[in-house]
């Protein structure tokens, strides 16, 4: 009677397993790999890799990932940094890829990108998803869950994303099956590079708007964020990206002085200094002003490192003997990718 009690258990026991294995595989069948196409859902994984010894770190949208190179930032000063930086980043996602950010390392300097200021409410559950759903399970992301989700999306989604994916059957492509098991990298420490031209010929028309104060919501997470960083001895440095598009309106720019004004905080729109970087519009652009192509983001960062290694008091790794041995490695591929 034991025995078989034993089995049945067993059986039982078996039988939970193996559902749960097989739910995990068709999970991660469907769940989309981000490996060759909307390659920047996988940005926000990418970091786990080589989380660790840097001494900037980038938080934002686009206006991060497409504008600065931490190889560049290297090369320039032997500065260590990563890009955290995801389509669309929000003020609230912002603040718990920082304070996720705070589990792994504590950088010298937290450079964060203002843009999402103007975003009050979520846009859209695909731009969650690209932030989302490869980031590893922790408190903080369980926050940028309930912080982010729209009206439409349900937190047990993003915990069991089959209930979201499910229909994805009919979808699937070589890709799903052959990044099963692994992932594939597609930037540079965080930066996207794209060697693509596309010239702003006109600069876009700018509207009117109703308001131009920045949310509350937005001010909140930003004090969380200074507050944060103020706790680590993080020196928080807030910049404007020189995208021309979205319209960065004057209004904008004075909230952001007043704010940094009134906490001590250095403050560097790009936009004000284009000419002095020696950004031209008509070659280094990919996509007519919104993103800077690889020229581009070559002289914003080389730019923006002699101000970093200036002002923060930042190691010059190229001294190091251990680090520069993984960085002059890392340059070499880099280099390689830009002559192809």
């Amino acid at each position: 009677m034991k025995t078989k009690r034993i089995r049945t258990v067993l059986s039982v026991a078996l039988v939970v397993v193996l559902f749960c294995v097989a739910f995990a595989l068709l999970t991660r069948l469907l769940q989309p790999k981000y490996a060759t196409s909307l390659t920047e859902g996988s940005m926000i994984s990418q970091y786990y890799q080589e989380s660790g010894g840097h001494e900037v770190i980038f938080v934002g949208d686009c206006e991060v990932y497409a504008n600065f190179s931490p190889m560049e930032l290297y090369r320039q000063a032997g500065i260590t940094a990563y890009v955290r930086g995801t389509p669309q980043q929000l003020i609230w996602q912002s603040y718990y890829i920082i304070k996720e950010t705070f589990t792994y390392e504590t950088p010298k300097v937290i450079v964060l990108n203002v843009n999402s200021m103007r975003y009050s409410e979520p846009v859209s559950e695909a731009y969650n998803r690209l932030t989302i759903d490869n980031m590893r399970w922790s408190s903080e992301k369980v926050g940028i869950i309930q912080a982010s989700m729209t009206e439409e999306e349900s937190f047990f989604s993003y915990v069991f994303p089959l209930l979201r994916y499910h229909s994805r059957f009919d979808e699937l492509t070589s890709e799903d099956f052959r990044y099963l098991f692994q992932s594939q990298y597609s930037t540079w420490n965080g930066y996207q590079m794209n060697k693509g031209v596309e010239p702003l010929e006109t600069l876009p028309t700018y509207r009117a708007l109703a308001s131009y104060t920045f949310g509350d919501v937005c001010y909140e997470y930003l004090d969380q964020i200074r507050l944060l960083c103020q706790e680590h001895g993080t020196e928080l440095v807030l910049i404007k990206a020189p995208s021309v598009y979205p319209f960065w309106y004057d209004e904008y720019d004075e909230q952001i002085e007043a704010y940094a004004e009134a906490y001590n905080l250095d403050f560097y729109n790009f936009l004000d200094v284009v000419d002095e970087i020696g950004i031209d519009y008509s070659s280094d652009t990919y996509d007519a002003g919104l993103h800077l192509n690889l020229s581009g983001a070559t002289k914003l960062s080389s730019y923006f490192a002699n101000i970093l290694a200036e002002t923060y008091d930042l190691a010059d790794y190229r001294l190091d003997p251990e680090v520069s041995a993984v960085y002059e490695e890392k340059l070499l591929q880099y280099d390689a990718a830009v002559a192809e």
